[in-house]
């Protein structure tokens, strides 16, 4: 049986939507790849995005609330590291990609790879469910 066959689970689907809405910023797009592997203080995720703290500390709060970072204390600063994102980032990009190259075809010259990338996601994360037939 397909992974992704099966009822529609309206509470995954808000998830995965709420998931989404907290990357669909070009900032906190850029902290999540900044953050991928690696830990660092939000001065230095201020630095790399030439934003003010405070700005950038509301961003990975929306992507905390998210579940995409994560914090580690150490004293008095805080350390965030990206919570598994990185599939995530390479798969948008492998989408918008394809779109460059051909937007009325659905594919194009790296298609392959983009089925690749998303069939070892889909083997490697949970079941979910799939969206109800229309019509």
């Amino acid at each position: 049986m397909n992974a992704q066959e099966g009822a529609w689970d309206e509470e995954a689907a808000e998830r995965a939507v709420a998931v989404l809405k907290a990357v669909a910023d070009p900032s906190r797009y850029r902290l999540l790849w900044a953050l991928s592997g690696r830990e660092l203080p939000v001065s230095e995720l201020a630095g790399i995005l030439g934003a003010h703290v405070a700005a950038t500390s509301q961003h990975l709060a929306r992507l905390r609330s998210a579940g995409l970072v994560t914090t580690r204390r150490d004293g008095t600063r805080i350390y965030y590291r990206a919570a598994d994102a990185r599939g995530l980032l390479e798969e948008a990009q492998l989408v918008a990609r394809r779109g460059d190259r051909d937007p009325g075809s659905g594919g194009g010259a790296g298609e392959e790879t983009a089925v690749a990338v998303r069939e070892n996601a889909v083997a490697t994360r949970p079941a979910r469910g799939r969206r109800p037939a229309l019509g």
